[in-house]
């Protein structure tokens, strides 16, 4: 009889723990697909922003060497020539930086939770 209490005494908190433990499991399996579609989140939108960024910076390099080759003509055979170029090519470079600027919000996008 006292191995029967003593069998059961040591059964009962090795089957309640079991089920907690495969509580604990699933809960764990739950938080890894979270955190794992987090990252993934997170890759999409850091290649999204150098994209982005990679296109500003594209134009914004063809609109300031336009300006610079405008400015070089001022004073010379093609003055006029050289105004659009510097006027044009400003535009242009402006355009670029405003995009590569625009590609950081992607990256403040990387750390935000969708709500449920």
């Amino acid at each position: 009889m006292i191995r029967f209490i003593f069998l059961a005494l040591f059964l009962f908190p090795v089957i309640s723990f079991g089920q907690a433990a495969t509580k604990d499991v699933e809960q764990l399996k739950q938080e890894i697909l979270l955190l794992k579609t987090d990252v993934e989140n997170i890759q999409i939108n850091l290649s999204q922003s150098q994209n982005k960024f990679k296109g500003g910076i594209l134009v914004a390099t063809i609109g300031y060497t336009v300006t610079i080759a405008g400015g070089l003509m001022l004073g010379r055979k093609n003055d006029d020539l050289g105004k659009v170029l510097l006027v044009s090519g400003g535009v242009t470079g402006v355009t670029g930086t405003i995009l590569m600027v625009d590609a950081f919000k992607y990256l403040g996008r990387a750390g935000k939770r969708k709500p449920k």
